[in-house]
């Protein structure tokens, strides 16, 4: 139906010059002729009929469509922008929470670094104080042998000097006992 409306109208519309042509065989198109304007507004008012009933209704859907789906891409790009904010905004959130984080496993390291230094040197301290009362322990030992064998050379020397002084050999035990014993009370005397 609509093909056969359309065919008749564009057949009207061909026609209609034709009769204006044959009406005078020479045309001037700057002068006005009535039925070249009747025809003219005939073909207009029927073309925008048929065009308004079956054209302008689905151009203006089509384009309200689009519309709609332009609207819709923009609403859906301003969603997509605020949900790239929110997981940005969450993503810069966690990084300094992560560098916060570091810090602080930073600042632990270094206490706990701070406290074995501590403990080492306190450690080292204590070895060279035990080092050092060994050290005079031996020392004191070192010396009390040595006064000891001092001692008794010393009392051999007294006791030949005074075999050699007396040149008689006296009992070797009971001088002996004689001379630790002065020694002994020298030293005591001397302190």
């Amino acid at each position: 139906m609509r093909a056969s409306l359309f065919s008749l109208v564009l057949l009207l519309g061909s026609a209609s010059p034709a009769f204006a042509a044959e009406e005078s065989s020479k045309v001037d198109l700057l002068t006005p002729h009535g039925g070249l304007m009747v025809w003219t507004l005939v073909i207009f008012v029927g073309l925008f009929f048929i065009l308004s009933r079956y054209a302008f209704g689905p151009i203006t859907r089509a384009v309200e469509a689009r519309e709609q789906a332009l609207q819709d891409a923009i609403d859906q790009a301003k969603r997509d922008r605020e949900e790239a904010a929110r997981i940005l905004a969450e993503h810069r959130a966690q990084l300094e929470g992560s560098r916060a984080e570091a810090q602080k496993i930073i600042a632990e390291g270094r206490a706990v670094g701070e406290k074995l230094r501590a403990e080492m040197i306190e450690e080292t301290h204590k070895q060279q104080q035990d080092m050092l009362e060994r050290a005079r322990r031996e020392i004191a030992g070192e010396r009390d042998r040595a006064i000891a064998q001092i001692r008794e050379e010393a009392v051999d020397l007294a006791l030949a000097a005074a075999g050699k002084v007396i040149e008689k050999n006296l009992d070797d035990s009971a001088n002996r006992k004689l001379v630790e014993g002065y020694l002994s009370s020298a030293n005591v005397r001397g302190n």
